[in-house]
């Protein structure tokens, strides 16, 4: 049986670019719609007349996200709230074949650190750093000079190095401190989730507008411990048994499940046995690729 050229080259590129265009545009659903654009581009080539399809695909993978943050940039500009990417679930299964996306620097905090770059910034970063492309290859992708590009990635590394990977722990911390604080935060305990948390936590709730969500990111222990005892003394999350330990964007989370439909993720950034950081996304048009999934609702 024949093959074709251009599917195996294609599927061997896939899940770095996907890993390219879910960096760039924070987006599960819109990184699938950008490989489905660029696949349709590559099935017309030659591959034989193309020395590096790899820098060709990512280049064109490039060029549709950046088209994609112009549309993108006018809408942010009246987003409700905080703002989180639609969170990446890691199937557990090796080699799954829902782990379409690679697994190496998709983390919530390096996405929102992304997130406040320029897109050209954003697309040299990860074009130099994930596809060795050199400054004159990234000029013709962002229509820079070479030098200008060369900036562009120093101001990046730069600011990059401030966002940190989660940090990896073993499973067995990671059910122990995920479940105490799903316990806390519904329980309403306040002294254990001062316990929990680091003294700098940071908790993000995106709700979009769309549902009930905190605003603005709250900063502190004292105030995010409140924050979750007011919402369980106001009877707004229902008592459930814990949910099963997922990886969301390489982090330790658990995913809410009602009557059969997702309605909120919540990942932890826990750091020497504290919580550093909370990101709960509930806007529902960023959960939509998560529901019918029979391994979570």
């Amino acid at each position: 049986m024949s093959t074709d050229p251009n599917l195996a080259i294609f599927q061997a590129e896939r899940r770095r670019l996907a890993g390219l265009a879910y960096r760039m545009t924070g987006s599960v659903t819109e990184s699938e719609d950008i490989l489905q654009q660029a696949w349709i581009i590559w099935s017309r080539q030659r591959p034989d007349r193309i020395e590096s399809p790899g820098k060709w695909l990512g280049t064109i993978v490039t060029r549709l996200c950046l088209d994609f943050l112009k549309s993108a940039h006018r809408r942010r500009e009246t987003y409700i709230g905080a703002w989180l990417p639609e969170p990446w679930l890691q199937d557990e299964a090796p080699d799954a074949e829902q782990d379409w996306i690679v697994t190496e620097d998709v983390s919530i905090a390096l996405i929102l650190t992304l997130d406040k770059l320029t897109p050209e910034m954003r697309a040299g970063f990860i074009l130099r750093d994930a596809f060795d492309f050199s400054f004159d290859e990234i000029a013709t992708v962002v229509g820079r000079s070479p030098e200008n590009c060369r900036q562009l990635v120093s101001r990046a590394r730069r600011r990059i190095a401030g966002a940190e990977m989660p940090a990896q722990i073993p499973t067995q911390d990671a059910q122990q401190i995920t479940k105490a604080f799903w316990q806390a935060s519904r329980g309403g305990d306040m002294q254990a989730l001062l316990d929990l948390f680091t003294e700098e936590v940071e908790i993000h709730t995106d709700g979009g507008g769309k549902v009930p969500a905190a605003m603005n990111v709250l900063k502190g222990k004292d105030r995010a411990a409140r924050f979750f005892v007011g919402i369980a003394r106001k009877g707004l999350v229902r008592s459930q048994p814990f949910p099963p330990l997922r990886r969301i964007n390489g982090s330790p989370g658990v995913v809410s499940v009602e009557l059969g439909d997702v309605v909120q993720t919540t990942a932890l950034d826990i750091r020497d046995g504290r919580i550093a950081a909370v990101w709960i996304t509930r806007n529902p048009d960023k959960l939509r690729h998560l529901q019918g999934n029979p391994a979570i609702c």
